[in-house]
């Protein structure tokens, strides 16, 4: 077998797609893994669109697409007076495969493209978008860094460990089990952080609104905020300053678990 399977797809879908314009994705490939019994990785970053990821029970990941409103001189419908545009003439999407490491490449600049990947339960993941899509995930077994600018990220019932940002939008997590001793961090500029554990969570809590709240149902030992002196001998300056996080133990503590936003709440939950 070889190590790198290279999938491209550059489908002319041009009578074919006028027949089932009314389809709401359009399957693309699925991708064979090098070992199929071990865990494998997901690697997705574009530039406008949704990305969702589900667990199933197959051994390969399989792709589809669907396309929302195009950008530049495409929005010029009546263009050619008398003609209609085929939606969906052309697609740039291809997918790599080595040692078990996926990544999907989307050339699509000029439209909007959601991807719905499927892939075996233990996987990590490593997904990006920034403009008009939200990032989801369900029922996925592994290590998740996720980065979003302008939507969502919501993880749902997923297992392992998770470090996610966005700008825009909330995150919201929902974890059946965690990675132990793993590090994890959730970051919003304007959104609520609302993230729950197993009720056996282990953890030192870093915590930061700086025009929200912050809110928990576990029984967290709060540590006294003190200052942080900054002393420069060569210059001679001594600098004190305090911040607003909030730290605390879970547990009696473990690995760091970081909840920071600007414009939003913070919900540390138990399940």
């Amino acid at each position: 077998m070889k190590n790198v399977r290279l999938i491209t797809v550059l489908i002319a879908m041009l009578m074919a797609y006028s027949i089932v314009a009314q389809e709401k994705s359009i399957d693309l490939f699925s991708v064979p893994l090098s070992n199929p019994s071990s865990p494998g990785k997901l690697v997705i970053d574009q530039i406008s669109g949704s990305i969702h990821v589900e667990a199933y029970e197959g051994n390969e990941v399989v792709i589809k697409a669907s396309f929302g409103s195009e950008k530049g001189h495409y929005k010029e419908k009546s263009k050619h007076d008398g003609m209609k545009r085929i939606e969906g003439s052309s697609l740039a999407i291809s997918a790599e495969e080595k040692n078990n490491v996926v990544q999907v490449i989307n050339e699509q600049w000029n439209k909007v493209t959601n991807l719905e990947v499927k892939v075996p339960k233990n996987f990590s993941l490593k997904l990006s978008t920034i403009n008009d899509g939200d990032i989801s995930v369900k029922g996925v077994n592994g290590e998740m860094e996720i980065s979003n600018v302008n939507g969502e990220i919501t993880l749902e019932s997923v297992s392992g460990s998770a470090s996610t940002d966005t700008v825009n939008g909330d995150i919201k997590v929902y974890f059946d089990s965690i990675t132990k001793d793993a590090n994890m961090a959730f970051s919003s500029l304007n959104g609520d952080v609302d993230i729950t554990f197993p009720s056996s969570l282990k953890a030192d809590v870093k915590a930061k609104s700086d025009m929200g709240e912050i809110f928990t149902d576990f029984d967290m030992q709060i540590a006294a905020n003190k200052p942080e002196v900054n002393k420069n001998n060569s210059s001679g300056t001594y600098k004190v300053k305090i911040e607003q996080w909030v730290r605390g133990k879970i547990n009696g503590g473990g690995p760091e678990m970081l909840f920071k936003t600007f414009n939003g709440d913070i919900l540390i939950k138990s399940k």
